[in-house]
């Protein structure tokens, strides 16, 4: 048994599988029982084994939560979950407060459709927690503006309007230690997935997600999560498929042009002319989902639009002035030069009328 440890279990610190993770894949891959204890204890004698235990400094706990649902931990944790295989990816991790429960999936940043799309899967499988617990990236929460500021208005971001819809509470953790939970879950997956990932040579996004869905996550709740302390589940009912992708679209408003236009981003959208609807310079609704499409309302009506190529960019200044003056019809008065004969005889009436007026 040590011998095949020698072989496929062990290495250098970062590589090597620890006793648990080592007798998980003995009885999986290998058909061999083995107490964890009593691998680590061989392990160990055999100098396959020789990690100290690394001791933190002490912090009190916060209290779990006593319902399931009550409160759920989201964050981004970014590593090289398939080593060189491929590059740092982001692993979007919720973990319930209660019970340590876990939904995660692997993308390539923490974005608000990464979010979007882990917090969908939650409440798909769950139901709708009463709450998020998250860090301040400007993802989840922002400050307000000037005009927020003086209505007392509280600030969202697009993922705080998403959950706002759903009835979800977002509380920003005062520093990363108050989310210890899925931060800790942060650490037993960048120790046990990234080898998992590794022994099945899994090197992309598609591959990892259909390994987390189908037997990691399943293997990891059932040896990690426990039983809440109170069995009130707190989730409300999923909402219905079509609840759930109004939900989750971004919301911008936009101001119609007196041609009917408006401008989304680098886009730009001709509005049809629905008189019995929306006037220039009406207010309108643009919402987008994450396949990214596209849709106008005014007043919940929705609008009729085709996409058209962006303006011509306008002058600037400088051009503007460098640019020679416009030709007309008229051609300008030239004015003849002083030695032509024309202004010469004309110099010459001059003289002679200035000098009979002073009697020469």
């Amino acid at each position: 048994m040590l011998a095949l440890v020698r072989e496929k279990y062990s290495g250098p610190i970062d590589v090597r599988f620890g006793p648990p993770l080592a007798a998980e894949h003995l009885a999986s891959e290998d058909g061999i029982t083995v107490h964890h204890d009593t691998l680590r204890r061989w392990m160990l004698a055999a100098g396959l084994w020789s990690r100290a235990r690394k001791r933190s400094p002490h912090r009190t706990r916060r209290e779990r939560k006593a319902h399931f649902g009550e409160l759920v931990q989201l964050d981004g944790s970014f590593h090289l979950w398939y080593e060189a295989r491929a590059p740092r990816g982001c692993l979007m991790n919720l973990v319930d407060d209660a019970t340590g429960r876990t939904l995660a999936r692997l993308g390539a940043e923490e974005t608000i459709w990464a979010a979007a799309e882990v917090l969908r899967r939650w409440i798909e499988t769950y139901g709708v927690p009463l709450a998020l617990y998250t860090d301040w990236k400007n993802v989840y929460v922002r400050e307000p503006n000037a005009e927020e500021q003086a209505t007392g208005t509280v600030p969202l971001t697009q993922f705080g309007r998403m959950c706002a819809a759903l009835g979800i509470q977002i509380i920003a953790a005062s520093s990363p230690q108050a989310k210890g939970r899925v931060e800790r879950n942060h650490g037993t997956h960048q120790d046990r997935l990234v080898k998992k990932l590794r022994r099945l040579g899994i090197a992309d996004a598609t591959a990892a997600n259909a390994f987390l869905e189908t037997t990691y996550l399943p293997e990891h709740n059932t040896r990690f999560a426990q039983a809440p302390a109170s069995a009130e589940d707190f989730h409300r009912r999923t909402p219905s498929r079509v609840a759930l992708d109004r939900a989750f679209q971004l919301e911008e408003t936009r101001v119609l042009s007196n041609d009917w236009v408006i401008r989304y981003d680098t886009r730009y959208f001709q509005v049809a002319r629905q008189s019995h609807q929306a006037p220039a310079k009406s207010t309108v609704l643009v919402r987008e989902n994450a396949a990214g499409a596209i849709e106008i309302r005014y007043r919940e009506h929705l609008m009729r639009w085709r996409e058209i190529p962006a303006p011509p960019p306008k002058p600037t200044p400088a051009a503007v002035a460098a640019r020679p003056p416009a030709r007309t019809g008229v051609p300008a008065r030239r004015r003849p030069s002083g030695d032509h004969p024309w202004a010469r005889g004309y110099d010459e009436r001059q003289q002679r009328a200035i000098a009979l007026g002073r009697g020469e």
